[in-house]
């Protein structure tokens, strides 16, 4: 910057010492020079991360481990995963199916199984059927050898066969054909439902007294099986007399002659999207006639 002043003076400035300071004093380079250098220059602030924090006391007792949760740290918390489980076959086949029924209109052949005894009836029903549990293989071998020990030393047999549940498809339906049983208990969740979605019209024709449960694994446990698509009682002891006749009116009144059973159609329920989208045409269909029915009147 100097230099440059310097040449200028050099070049337009006279000869005499008066002239020289006037131009230096009128000189805008000069001026210019003076004001830069009068000027103090701001200096550039401090980035945010460097500034100084106050320091809190803190208390060892309780000191902060922050969790870090990348590839190789602390253990991830557990989320709920049921939406990204990718589960068995059967699994979503019963699901699937389940959906099914609730969306296709079902015949009531099919439907009156969705129509079960309440909680307090299969209670005292089950409490009955396990008074009369078959006998478990020892047991019949047990009281076979003593008949036979019995037969043997020309004694009167004294040991008789027991009053049990009869179970199995074949011989419950027998049993039926004969008027002897007494009650018959049909299983609701039977696979394939066609086992059994006949047995109730021929209670019905034979005059029997049926009713229909929650659960083949039930029926299972009281006939020592996994499961049971039915069983049947064709008697009782005395004291149990009483109690089997009012199960067998009672249900006789809810099943044998409840004609709207074999009327009332099942499923035709849809998703929560589909009756909204139904709710909502509805809705603009009647709009649209109280439109036409004001046009009219007016």
């Amino acid at each position: 910057f100097w230099l440059k002043v310097r040449r200028r003076v050099l070049v337009d400035t006279p000869a005499s010492p008066e002239h020289f300071l006037l131009f230096i004093l009128k000189n805008p380079l000069v001026k210019m020079g003076k004001a830069a250098k009068s000027g103090s220059k701001k200096v550039a602030a401090a980035p945010l991360s460097q500034k100084k924090k106050a320091q809190t006391k803190t208390n060892p007792l309780f000191e902060k481990r922050p969790k870090n949760l990348r590839l190789g740290g602390d253990i991830q918390p557990k989320r709920d995963l049921t939406r990204y489980v990718k589960w068995p076959k059967y699994v979503r086949l019963q699901r699937a199916k389940r959906i099914m029924l609730m969306r296709l209109k079902v015949p009531p052949a099919i439907a009156q199984f969705n129509s079960t005894i309440d909680k307090s009836q299969a209670a005292s029903l089950l409490r009955l059927l396990k008074k009369y549990q078959p006998e478990t293989q020892k047991d019949k071998k047990e009281r076979l050898v003593e008949m036979a020990r019995q037969k043997k030393e020309g004694e009167a047999a004294q040991t008789k066969k027991p009053v049990v549940l009869k179970f199995g498809l074949n011989h419950v339906t027998n049993l039926i054909e004969q008027k002897a049983a007494k009650l018959v208990v049909i299983a609701h969740d039977c696979d394939p439902i066609e086992t059994v979605c006949w047995l109730p019209a021929l209670c019905r024709k034979k005059d029997v007294p049926y009713c229909i449960i929650k659960g083949k694994a039930r029926l299972g446990t009281l006939v020592h099986q996994k499961t049971a698509t039915c069983v049947a009682l064709t008697t009782v002891r005395q004291e149990d007399n009483a109690e089997l006749g009012k199960l067998a009116e009672s249900f006789k009144g809810m099943f044998n002659e409840n004609v709207e059973i074999r009327r009332r159609w099942g499923g035709g329920i849809m998703g929560q999207k589909s009756q909204h989208v139904t709710q909502r045409k509805e809705k603009a269909i009647q709009i649209e006639q109280a439109k036409k029915l004001g046009l009219s009147i007016a």
